[in-house]
């Protein structure tokens, strides 16, 4: 195409500028001469957009916000990182399954302890057991575990009454509706008994050190924790269930279980994401499926506010565009310059959107805010807005495609006229 300068008979000066349409900065020039012709209509697409992107980037943030607090419970009130079972433990219904338990724990240990990016180990003996007061007994289950260990990794179990076990040898620590339906209290005495692997009957009295609420009903209502050796006398065996694992790094688990597969061929590691499918795992599912769901939703009106805008605007220029397909600019060129406009309101408004969602979570979101109960949990938890730098480039990527959509549509029926129709066009 020959450069040329054509002077149009119309106020709108920004496209008689016109020199070369294939260079950027000219056609950057002339989209946003085109936009401040009309301060106030772009003012209303700029604000569409801003509230879009805000919607999309808080959206995102709010869920990575949610999920990382039921990562964080399901690691520090439950699973740890992950845990070690003998291979195919967890897949089978054992008539014995004690005779599928961890023999020779201490060397597991040591040799867990020695794989690069595991800091902490947590040996455990799950086992069902009834729970007295001397009045009443209710069946539940119990967990052996190193009180000691666990209580400083284990701080989302949320402790509400007393303390955590810790170094108490005879001291149990009840979920909040076993103690609740038992009518104990810190300090109370308790008694359980249970079937050793051996089917005799075993029993041990107990005090009450602490009472926990997780939020999770099926474990605040039948759930107790012991110190391990004592879970190991009632059990009359010196084997462990279950190992769970601290992780320095939880994005390294597949290295680590890939080490382990190799150092401890008899063992199996497992994900807390695969422990906690039904809680956690579902959630993530769900929430990604929601995010979906509402970003199309965002989207879409993003489109529609840039679509009646645009079509305002160029409704008005059509014997301007006219004209300019007269004087041989093709229609490619004309798509171009809109889509330059469409893509400068929306990255500005886009800005100004995240801008603001990042300031307001900085100032007035800086503590968090707490969340009501979610399905199957009895208790709030306080979540954050997550903002990370891929929610940026992810909001304002979709905005800008949004933009460029919006303002391709608008033009496209002005485009399919013929150029004769669009000079008898009155602007």
């Amino acid at each position: 195409m020959i450069p040329r300068r054509l002077v149009l008979p119309t106020e709108s000066f920004d496209y008689a500028t016109v020199a070369v349409w294939r260079k950027p900065e000219m056609l950057l020039k002339v989209a946003l001469r085109s936009l401040l012709r009309n301060k106030r209509r772009t003012a209303v697409t700029l604000a569409t957009v801003a509230v879009g992107a805000a919607a999309l980037f808080v959206f995102r943030g709010f869920n990575t916000g949610l999920l990382n607090e039921y990562r964080t419970n399901a690691i520090h009130a439950h699973y740890g990182n992950g845990q070690v079972n003998t291979s195919g433990y967890r897949d089978k219904v054992l008539p014995k399954p004690w005779e599928a338990w961890i023999p020779e724990a201490d060397k597991v240990l040591q040799t867990l302890k020695s794989v690069d990016g595991v800091e902490k180990v947590f040996p455990r003996l799950e086992f069902a057991a009834l729970v007295s007061n001397g009045t009443r007994s209710l069946g539940s289950r119990g967990v052996g575990i190193d009180g000691e260990a666990e209580s400083d990794f284990f701080y989302t179990i949320n402790v509400t009454h007393g303390q955590p076990l810790r170094g108490e040898s005879e001291g149990i620590v009840l979920g909040k509706g076993l103690a609740h339906s038992l009518d104990v209290d810190v300090g109370s005495r308790i008694t359980l008994l249970t079937n050793t692997i051996h089917g005799t009957l075993n029993g041990a009295d107990f005090k009450v050190v602490g009472i926990f609420h997780t939020g999770s009903r099926e474990l605040d209502d039948a759930f107790f924790q012991i110190q391990l050796p004592q879970a190991q006398r009632l059990m009359d065996t010196d084997k462990v269930e279950k190992i769970s694992l601290g992780l320095r790094n939880h994005d390294d688990w597949p290295k680590i279980a890939s080490a382990i597969a190799s150092r401890l061929p008899g063992l199996e590691a497992t994900p807390f994401e695969i422990l906690d499918k039904i809680y956690y795992q579902n959630s993530v599912d769900f929430l990604n499926a929601q995010y979906a769901i509402v970003r199309l939703i965002i989207l879409f009106v993003v489109v529609l506010g840039i679509f009646n805008t645009a079509t305002s605007s160029i409704l008005e220029r059509t014997q301007e565009i006219g004209m300019l397909r007269a004087n041989g600019e093709s229609k490619r060129d004309i798509l171009a310059l809109i889509a330059m406009e469409g893509a400068i309101s929306a990255i500005i408004g886009a800005v100004i959107g995240i801008v603001f969602v990042y300031l307001v979570n900085m100032t007035v979101l800086k503590d968090g805010f707490y969340m009501p109960p979610g399905p199957g949990i009895t208790r709030s938890f306080k979540s954050y807005i997550d903002l990370q730098i891929p929610m940026v480039t992810e909001s304002l990527l979709l905005v800008v495609a949004a933009g460029c959509i919006g303002s391709l549509l608008a033009a496209s029926k002005v485009l399919r006229m013929s150029i004769s129709q669009a000079l008898r066009q009155a602007g």
